[in-house]
């Protein structure tokens, strides 16, 4: 009986190296690495120091965030997918709104974080686009609300949890059957049970980088300008996030699932020779 080839095989190399650049924008760094070299304080010891009664509204906030955004930003866009992404455009706008939040402070960041949650998801959602997704199945629209529970990688994280497979394993149902729901009933509101279950997990994630944006905000000499320059990372940030989780979704529509995942998980821990 002949030795059977591994499933890693079944891949070109040019699309392992694709997989390969997937991989080191969704593994490493994450948020609080960026925002720490931006600020020059370590953001995971800052976080402590933000106001207790905000830390507890935290979840709350960031879902209400989340529904926001998907009602205004995801449900209402363009479905052509003839038009390249425009991640500076987004980059461009959420700048703008971390002005506000850097001159006011923690208290302009309720008023602050729909909107540039929204301008997150518009990208987010361009980038599937421009990466093939047909955005008029609800299935894309629910995987791009799923970018939001990708934080990437910090020194404190446990990998075994943290790490892309994982957070798409653990949201796997909820996505499912949102993605169910929303095909079946033409309606994707915050407010039905099946969303209201996956914006809560994936706000459960998202919120970890929202504390860390809150507190690299929240250093007395950031200001407007360094407001700015901190949703910029936000967004470049989940950028990122999205394009590499698109391009392991392009590769799972021509492999599946199972294929990919083995082939992403043989990759060497050694970025250094990673394409950028």
């Amino acid at each position: 009986m002949s030795e059977q080839l591994p499933i890693v095989a079944t891949l070109k190399d040019d699309e392992r190296a694709q997989l390969a650049y997937a991989r080191q924008l969704l593994e490493n760094p994450g948020l609080a690495a960026r925002l720490s070299d931006l600020i020059g304080s370590p953001v995971e010891g800052l976080i402590k120091n933000l106001p207790t009664e905000w830390r507890n509204g935290l979840n709350r906030n960031v879902q209400r965030a989340l529904e926001k955004a998907l009602d205004a930003a995801l449900m209402t866009i363009d479905e052509k997918r003839e038009v390249a992404a425009s991640p500076l455009r987004h980059k461009l706008m959420v700048g703008a709104s971390g002005a506000l939040g850097g001159a006011f402070g923690l208290g302009a960041l309720a008023i602050e974080l729909p909107i540039s949650t929204t301008l997150i998801l518009r990208s987010i959602a361009d980038i599937a686009r421009s990466e093939g997704e047909d955005l008029s199945d609800p299935q894309v629209r629910m995987a791009c609300l799923e970018v939001f529970a990708l934080g990437g990688r910090s020194s404190s994280d446990d990998g075994a949890e943290s790490g892309y497979l994982a957070v798409r394993a653990a949201l796997a149902r909820a996505v499912s059957d949102a993605s169910g729901f929303v095909a079946s009933h033409k309606v994707a509101k915050g407010s039905t049970p099946v969303m209201v279950k996956l914006l809560s997990e994936v706000a459960s994630r998202f919120g970890i980088s929202v504390s860390q944006k809150a507190a690299a905000q929240a250093v007395p000499i950031v200001g407007g300008a360094g407001g700015a320059l901190i949703n910029t990372l936000f967004m470049d940030h989940f950028q990122d996030m999205a394009r590499g989780h698109f391009i392991v979704r392009q590769l799972e529509r021509s492999y599946g699932e199972a294929v990919v995942r083995q082939a992403y998980q043989s990759l060497p821990d050694d970025r250094d020779d990673i394409p950028a």
